[in-house]
């Protein structure tokens, strides 16, 4: 199929990329364009009919990274394969996690917050996103506001993100000492949508478990957001340094994980419960992974 009709328009500054919305929200509604990796196919199969494309492509501002308050900043405009290259190792869980978005052509036209706006319930930039506890800038009518990861999905493919609103950047924490990642995914072939997938961060200090956070994606409608300090913290307590032995003890907590949150009924790529055995075992190995990857020293 081909897309509907729609008008397309290209601002250079971010007031008239906002002032573009308003216009459309008048006329049918307009969407944003930066990569287009995940809109256009939606266009294609006419399930969006925006009546015009705003492409943000052309503001300036929207073309920066930043290393600006503890923070990796990346504007809306940002391929995903130049951070992939040149920031690589600055956040590890993004770092990790960039090489499964798609194909390398496909994150060298997709940008980072395209992918945060698209919600796509089997995509890793959302998962990451919600497990490093990052924030989403978005702008609009109104003015700027900032928006946590954790709160800014709200469903399949869906956020709270205004018609007239346009994300402008994330915010991503960088590591800290004590800091460990792990993350996982399973899909029928690089590139694919995951079947399910995990990304993982644990926080260790003196080797106590500050924190364990473990974020899955592919198994609802969208990414799911558990912390696990007490179980891993009692894990390793039990079976000290030995990782057979702390993903042992992790069973039944991550069992209890995967049970409530695996919503989906299924596909032809795998039912629920498989999901639910996919999950528990990416799980627990990431989970021992970040632990263990947090104790090491810094380099």
């Amino acid at each position: 199929m081909k897309a509907a009709p729609f008008a397309y328009v290209r601002p250079t500054r971010l007031g008239d990329v906002v002032a573009e919305l308003v216009r459309a929200d008048e006329d049918g509604g307009g969407k944003v364009i930066a990569g287009g990796q995940s809109l256009v196919p939606v266009l294609a199969m006419r399930l969006g009919r925006p009546s015009t494309l705003v492409d943000i492509t052309d503001v300036d501002e929207l073309k920066q990274v930043d290393l600006i308050d503890g923070s990796l900043r990346v504007g809306a405009a940002v391929r995903q394969r130049r951070v992939e290259r040149d920031f690589r190792g600055v956040v590890p869980l993004l770092s990790q996690a960039l090489p499964w978005v798609g194909h390398r052509e496909i994150r060298s036209r997709g940008t980072v917050c395209g992918s945060l706006a698209h919600a796509d319930p089997a995509a890793e930039m959302p998962a990451v996103a919600s497990c490093l506890g990052a924030t989403l800038e978005v702008t609009g009518p109104g003015g700027a506001r900032r928006i946590a990861a954790e709160k800014f999905f709200s469903g399949a493919m869906t956020t709270c993100l205004g018609p007239t609103e346009v994300v402008t950047a994330v915010r991503i924490p960088l590591p800290r000492q004590g800091d460990g990642f792990g993350f996982a995914e399973l899909a029928r072939r690089h590139g694919d949508f995951a079947v399910a997938g995990v990304a993982v961060r644990v926080r260790t200090r003196g080797g106590t478990v500050e924190e364990a956070a473990v974020t899955a994606f592919g198994v609802s409608d969208r990414p799911r957001y558990r912390d696990l300090r007490d179980e891993l913290q009692g894990a390793v307590e039990r079976a000290g340094v030995d990782a057979i032995g702390i993903a042992r003890e992790l069973g039944d907590a991550v069992t209890a994980m995967a049970d409530q949150i695996v919503t989906t009924a299924g596909d032809s790529h795998g039912s629920s419960q498989y999901r639910r055995r996919v999950l528990r075992a990416l799980a627990t190995r990431e989970l021992v992974h970040a632990y263990q990857s947090s104790l090491e020293p810094p380099r």
